[in-house]
């Protein structure tokens, strides 16, 4: 297998110009990110765009947790590519990631500057920096199963063809995190009490909502919340069926607002009102 590494710095374009450097190379396997993407598909990984701070978003990309190294080594096994493109923002992180993956080196290196332009570069880093978006070689709806409360949105990437000629164009797609680890987003207590406020009041099945706490749970080492509810319902509602749902609505809305996981939700009925 020979291993072509694509290098540049966070923001200038390296995934949005992937697909059109791996179809120019022949190569059908892309690691971006903590993914192995193979014909344009996610065979396996888990995207360092998904993770809560950029301590664990740099360890997912060069492939640190075993099992997912794991994963993808296994992945690689059973295509057996001829070629395989990896993006990174320096040649140690190649070879980071080549380690991890048991991978030969990669002995040839293509540059952002080499199939972007100075102007297109520094479109790209404003749109990072500005509007917080990060591209994903792979088609959205290939996303939805992976991305779960982050905003997704298709784009085109153009192909070129012998004699620089248009050849045909590829869907990608442009994530936006609605926590990003390239930023420090902080939401006070106030922000978190509120929206899970506002989800109890649009469950049917709830009297009363009598004690809401939300703190920072200790007990992990990344962005967790415990959510402690007591509440009043309404006589005849099955309690096992209004738990999942309570449970299943507020993870969603705090996941999907803020980016930060709910770890813990206690609920407990304290008494039943009458309709």
């Amino acid at each position: 297998m020979k291993c072509i590494g694509f290098i540049g710095p966070s923001g200038t374009g390296k995934s949005h110009h992937a697909l059109v450097v791996a179809h120019d190379y022949n190569i059908d396997c892309i690691i971006d990110d903590g993914l192995l993407i193979y014909h344009n598909k996610i065979v396996v990984g888990h995207s360092a765009k998904e993770e809560n701070n950029r301590m664990q978003a740099v360890r997912r990309a060069i492939f640190f947790y075993p099992d997912h190294a794991a994963s993808v080594r296994q992945a690689l096994a059973k295509i057996a590519p001829d070629q395989l493109l990896i993006l990174g923002t320096s040649k140690h992180m190649i070879h980071r990631i080549c380690e991890a993956l048991h991978l030969p080196e990669a002995n040839q290196f293509i540059h952002i500057e080499d199939v972007s332009s100075a102007a297109e570069i520094a479109k790209a880093r404003e749109i990072r920096n500005k509007e917080g978006k990060h591209i994903i070689p792979v088609p959205t709806m290939e996303l939805k199963s992976h991305f779960h409360g982050y905003l997704l949105d298709p784009i085109r990437a153009l192909l070129r063809g012998k004699g620089g000629k248009k050849e045909g164009d590829v869907e990608q797609s442009v994530v936006r995190p609605v926590f990003s680890y390239y930023g420090k987003l902080v939401f006070s207590d106030d922000v978190l009490f509120a929206i899970v406020r506002h989800c109890l009041s649009q469950i049917k099945g709830i009297a009363r909502v009598n004690r809401v706490k939300v703190a920072k749970n200790y007990e992990t080492d990344h962005n967790g919340l415990a959510i402690i509810l007591t509440i009043t319902v309404y006589y005849g509602e099955s309690l096992k069926q209004l738990m999942r749902t309570i449970k299943d609505q507020v993870q969603h809305d705090i996941e999907y607002m803020t980016g930060m996981s709910v770890d813990v939700m206690k609920i407990t009925v304290r008494g039943i009102a009458t309709k």
